[in-house]
């Protein structure tokens, strides 16, 4: 049980750090704080809520992931370099689809709340 709270302890310290460093996930926690209310406003049953909640934490987890990379790629490499530009475009391409995922629920969602 210790095991889990400090894991959930460095999680927390983790994503506070990263949301007082990185706009990017500034952006996306707000847009969490928005989308579970929102998610119970648009639809009534459980496991579309679920999953638009979840398309949210999704885009926020992998934007933790590419910040994470492109932090140590600079660490590692702070010039500019061919490899580390496509190591930093993948993460890049990562949260792109991640997001057309999350869009694609939301638009789902809204499409059965508007035409049931």
């Amino acid at each position: 049980m210790n095991a889990l709270l400090s894991a959930l302890q460095n999680s927390l310290r983790g994503l506070a750090v990263a949301a007082r460093r990185e706009r990017a996930i500034r952006q996306e926690l707000v847009v969490l704080l928005l989308a579970v209310p929102a998610a119970f406003l648009l639809s009534g049953q459980l496991w579309v809520r679920i999953a638009l909640v979840s398309s949210v934490l999704l885009v926020l987890a992998v934007e933790c992931l590419n910040t994470a990379i492109e932090k140590l790629c600079d660490h590692l490499h702070p010039g500019r370099h061919d490899a580390i530009g496509f190591i930093k475009d993948m993460g890049s391409a990562a949260v792109l689809c991640v997001t057309l995922i999350a869009f694609l629920i939301w638009a789902g969602a809204l499409a059965m709340a508007l035409y049931p």
